[in-house]
């Protein structure tokens, strides 16, 4: 019989959702008989409300990140909404029973949060016997995680399983696999074709810009900043969905004095690090994995209060990567790396150490091994 995986994330245009399409692509690389089923759930069983949280966070994180970092694993607020995510949990659950009781999984895994207690509420609530996993896609494993009802958390290290483990989670239920990646990012690329191909030239360092899908992060300052280096070094800059920040760079490129490539939201990012000296970035967790998985240098910058200051902490604990204050750091820190050859193979060999890329494969066979 063909084995039945549902994959649950929110929000399209996310890492959460980039990570569940690494692993549908790694599960049916595996076992291409296999049913895999790949919702947002929130979009599935609450539309509404899916747009007026993806709102909400998209508009503090822009307007007053603070808040978020104060709202992040608060333990005062985690109490003081216990009832309403309850609430939430159990009105979903009853929306998602009819589609579960027909598509009948043989395991779920969800790579956020909330579907995780959607559906860690409905095996409760109804007495359900299968197997959920819930993959972590940051280093820091947030409270809103922790159900009784989750069988196994797939966590990117060690020192995320340690964080569940103070958090009342048995050892049992914790496996360290990395956040699940594109398998692409584990195969080599010819460096000299992509060049060609992105019209770069290979003999020039490249310096990678990006902020995640929706472009949050460095921003026109830091490629103004790079512009006015007097080091020689080629910039390419993804912008993800972020249309405005595209047409800002793309207007700085027509009048800069280094090579500038502007581009939107690309589906060969493997390629692009499999080019680039160095990459510029907020440290979110699909991102770093990338990263991570082709020992390219990262320098952090503009952290998001919550989750990516513990990301940082991690990244630049274990030598994967280096903190810059602002823009000028930044690029004092990036001119620092590409004049010290010995300190950029350094912390290549740091990041290989801490590197997980074959982690998508890893995982599906863990969840095709629970569906049996």
């Amino acid at each position: 019989m063909n084995k039945k995986i549902l994959l649950m994330y929110i929000s399209e245009h996310s890492g959460h959702h980039q990570a569940s399409i690494a692993l549908e692509k790694a599960i049916l690389s595996k076992e291409p008989n296999s049913v895999v089923l790949n919702i947002d759930a929130f979009k599935y069983a609450n539309p509404i409300l899916e747009k007026i949280i993806h709102k909400a966070y998209m508009r503090v994180i822009k307007k007053q990140p603070e808040i978020w970092g104060y709202l992040y694993d608060n333990p005062k607020v985690i109490k003081k909404t216990q009832w309403i995510r309850n609430f939430i949990n159990d009105t979903n659950s009853k929306k998602i029973s009819g589609f579960i009781e027909k598509f009948k999984p043989d395991v779920v895994a969800c790579t956020q949060a909330f579907p995780c207690g959607i559906f860690a509420n409905y095996k409760k609530k109804y007495k359900k016997i299968t197997p959920l996993v819930g993959i972590l896609t940051d280093y820091a494993p947030h409270s809103y995680w922790i159900y009784d009802d989750v069988n196994i958390y797939v966590v990117p290290s060690a020192e995320t399983g340690q964080a569940l483990l103070k958090k009342g989670v048995t050892e049992n239920k914790i496996r360290i696999l990395g956040v699940p990646i594109d398998p692409l990012f584990a195969i080599s690329g010819d460096k000299n074709k992509i060049c060609g191909e992105m019209n770069v030239s290979p003999d020039l360092p490249i310096v990678l810009v990006m902020g995640g899908t929706h472009g949050i992060g460095p921003d026109e300052k830091m490629v103004k900043a790079l512009d006015a280096s007097e080091r020689d070094f080629q910039i390419i800059v993804i912008t993800g969905i972020n249309e405005q920040l595209f047409k800002k760079t793309k207007d700085i490129a027509s009048r800069s004095k280094k090579k500038i490539t502007a581009l939107g939201f690309v589906n060969n990012v493997h390629e692009i690090m499999e080019i680039a000296g160095a990459i510029i970035t907020k440290p979110g967790g699909l991102t770093t994995a990338e990263a991570l998985a082709k020992s390219l240098p990262i320098i952090i910058i503009n952290p998001l209060p919550g989750q990516e200051d513990f990301n940082t902490k991690t990244l630049t604990t274990s030598g994967s990567a280096i903190k810059a204050s602002d823009e000028s750091d930044a690029v004092r820190l990036l001119e620092g790396l590409l004049t010290d050859p010995a300190k950029l193979n350094k912390m290549r060999a740091w990041m290989k150490a801490n590197a997980k890329p074959h982690s998508s494969e890893d995982i599906a066979e863990l969840l095709l091994n629970l569906a049996s």
